[in-house]
């Protein structure tokens, strides 16, 4: 198995998607751990943030995810989202705030 953090699921700053990266990484490395054709036991983990929640640092292979660039707000799928409230109060950098428009009030 593959040690992960929950990425988006969970994480309030993720800068990638732990379980999509894991499931690519696990679809590669699958021959080698059915076959046996390590010399010895390997662990790999994945952190989706800096934080390393994943304990990336005690593993033989580490995957770890950062931002290169800050992430692009896309208002129209932020204008959709039921959970509004939940989306803004759960961005660490308030980079996303209520809709100051016409229509939005």
């Amino acid at each position: 198995n593959i040690v992960h953090t929950q990425g988006y699921i969970h994480c309030h700053t993720p800068a990638t998607d732990a379980s999509s990266m894991v499931k690519a990484v696990a679809d590669e490395l699958f021959d080698y751990f059915t076959g046996m054709t390590l010399p010895a036991q390997v662990r790999v983990s994945m952190a989706c943030c800096l934080n390393m929640c994943g304990a990336v640092h005690c593993s033989d292979i580490a995957l770890l995810g950062y931002h290169r660039k800050p992430p692009i707000v896309d208002h129209d799928s932020i204008a959709k989202v039921c959970g509004v409230p939940l989306a803004i109060a759960a961005c660490p950098v308030g980079a996303i705030s209520p809709d100051k428009t016409a229509e939005g009030g």
